[in-house]
Order: C-alpha cells, then sequence, then structure tokens
C-alpha cells in the first residue's frame, strides 16, 4: 500500500515537473532566438568583413577592434555616454527621491501630484522628444523665456556645447517619475515606529532622514541607482530624435553609433564589434552593481547589530 502511494506520488510529481517545464518552454524559447542568437550571432560578425549588401566575404580577426582603438567618433561617442551617465544618475535619483518625500502624505488630494510627476513617464519618449524639440528652437517657449529676463538666444540643440545639457535636462524630467514611484514604495514600508522613536528622542527632521528614512530604503534605493545607470549608458532615442548625434558628434552615443555603423552604414560587422564591447561595458557594469548591493548589505547587517548592542 506504501509502495503504491509513494508511486502515485511521484508519477503526480513528473506531472507537475512536466506542466511546470511547458510553461517555462515559450519564455526560454523566446531567449534562445531573441536574447542568446543575436549575441552569438554578434560575436561572430565582429571577427568578418560582413557587410549588409554585399554580405559575408572574409574572416577579419580583431581588425575591427584595432580601428576602434584609432576611431575618433567612437571615443566622442563613449564620453557623451559617460557624461550623460554623470549628469542624469544623481540628478534623476535625487529630483526623485525629493518628489517621493513630497507625495509620500496620506493627506488629502496629494494624489493628484503623484499623477502629475509620473505623467512623463508614461508618455512616449518620441512625443517628448518633438515636444522638447520646439521648446528649445531659437523661437522656442526657452528662449522666449530668457528674453523676457533680458537674456540672449540660446542655441541649445544647435550649439555643441549646449547639445548634451538639453538632453541631459529633457531625460531627467521625463524619467525621475518612474524612480519616484519606485522609492516612494519604499518609502511607505519603513515602519512609523522607527520616526516614534526617534522623535521621543528628540530627533529633528534631517536626522530622521539620515537615520531612519535613508537606511530604510537603502536596497530599494541602489536598485534604482542601477537601473538608472543601465538605462543612462542604452542612451538612444533622445540623440536619435533631437541630434541625429549632431551637432559635431557632441551627442553621439555608444549606441547610437552602433545603430549608425551597423544599421545606417551597412557594416554588419563593425557594428558587431562595438557592441560586444558595449555588452562587455554592461557586465563589467553589473559587477559593480552587484559589489555594490553587497556593501550595502553589509553596511545593514553592521548597521543592526550596532543599534541591537545600543539597545
Amino acid at each position: 500500500m506504501l509502495e503504491r502511494t509513494e508511486k502515485r506520488t511521484t508519477a503526480r510529481q513528473r506531472r507537475y515537473d512536466v506542466t511546470g517545464w511547458l510553461f517555462c518552454l515559450p519564455a526560454v524559447l523566446f531567449g534562445l532566438v531573441f536574447l542568446v542568437t543575436p549575441i552569438v550571432l554578434s560575436f561572430v560578425f565582429s571577427f568578418t568583413d560582413y557587410h549588409m549588401l554585399r554580405g559575408l566575404h572574409a574572416f577579419v580577426g580583431f581588425k575591427h577592434y584595432v580601428e576602434l582603438l584609432h576611431d575618433a567618433v567612437f571615443g566622442k561617442a563613449i564620453a557623451n555616454t559617460f557624461k550623460f551617465a554623470v549628469f542624469v544618475v544623481p540628478l534623476q535619483c535625487g529630483l526623485a527621491l525629493v518628489l517621493a518625500l513630497l507625495v509620500n502624505r496620506t493627506a488629502k488630494g496629494f494624489g493628484i501630484f503623484k499623477l502629475a510627476y509620473f505623467a512623463p513617464v508614461i508618455t512616449s519618449m518620441t512625443v517628448v522628444a518633438l515636444l522638447f524639440m520646439n521648446f528649445y528652437d531659437t523661437s522656442g517657449l526657452f528662449n522666449l523665456l530668457l528674453g523676457l529676463v533680458g537674456i540672449e538666444p540660446q542655441g541649445f540643440l544647435h550649439d555643441p556645447n549646449q547639445a548634451m545639457y538639453s538632453i541631459i535636462f529633457m531625460s531627467v524630467w521625463q524619467g525621475a517619475g518612474y524612480q519616484m514611484i519606485i522609492l516612494l514604495a519604499a518609502l511607505q514600508n519603513v515602519q512609523p515606529e522607527l520616526y516614534e522613536a526617534a522623535s521621543l528622542d528628540g530627533a529633528n527632521g534631517w536626522q530622521k532622514f539620515r537615520n531612519v528614512t535613508l537606511p530604510g530604503i537603502l536596497s530599494v534605493g541602489s536598485f534604482v541607482l542601477l537601473i538608472t545607470v543601465i538605462g543612462a549608458f542604452k542612451l538612444f532615442t533622445q540623440p536619435y530624435i533631437m541630434t541625429q548625434g549632431g551637432p559635431d558628434n557632441s551627442t553621439m552615443t555608444v549606441v547610437l553609433y552602433i545603430y549608425e555603423r551597423g544599421m545606417t552604414d551597412k557594416l554588419i560587422g563593425y557594428g558587431s564589434a562595438i557592441a560586444m564591447l558595449f555588452t562587455f561595458a554592461f557586465i563589467v557594469a553589473s559587477a559593480v552593481g552587484k559589489g555594490g548591493g553587497r556593501l550595502v548589505s553589509f553596511y545593514r547587517v553592521r548597521r543592526d547589530r550596532y543599534i541591537e548592542e545600543r539597545i
């Protein structure tokens, strides 16, 4: 009897396992076709002279990677991408935290602010880019406002010294609402008792923020920081629509350069070499982010031990 029950349990478990794998099969197939296969093909094509129109002719080894070392436009694209990330990541995350703190209220009417701050996120980036192109125009809204205070019209997207900063400003405005929602959820998970205890100890607003709020959202904050960094390095839509990488390649980014060389110039081999270097950079960035997450976890453990010892 026991043997029959075990056989029945084993058969049922086997059916469950098969059902689970069948549910996973579409995701696995899509991952293989649209993720793994393109990466493998890009790796192979990066060592060839593959042209979209002429086809594959010869194996060229590391020729494309050597050419990239002397490619001035590629160097500028890397510098522009890092410049965008350096400015956007702290500004967007900082603005998102400020907005999350502002809307983290239960009073009536604050819901409209959440909607207002999040509205740019659900608006198509193409629409936002076209809108800001009109704002940045010589006779656009921003130059009109500058004229009211006696400042001469600015070039914005037409000025190599201002074009990237104009895109940065637009990107921070458009994307901060997404990080705000995530940080708002983290703020609402901080236990109110901690704030009450801090108040009883005579803590002011800054002390509550530093010792209660920040540690409470630290793990979520590290996640927000990581996705913002990754998103910044994938910058493509804004410069593609607003400047096409100009003027004077001042807004050319790595992803846009991959598209220009691979799709516009039809140099699949060369574009694949850039893509592989970009993939390698993503792997390094992910490793750094993972290391940062471990540091955050280590800090939280040490902090909890310190609090327990003080209690």
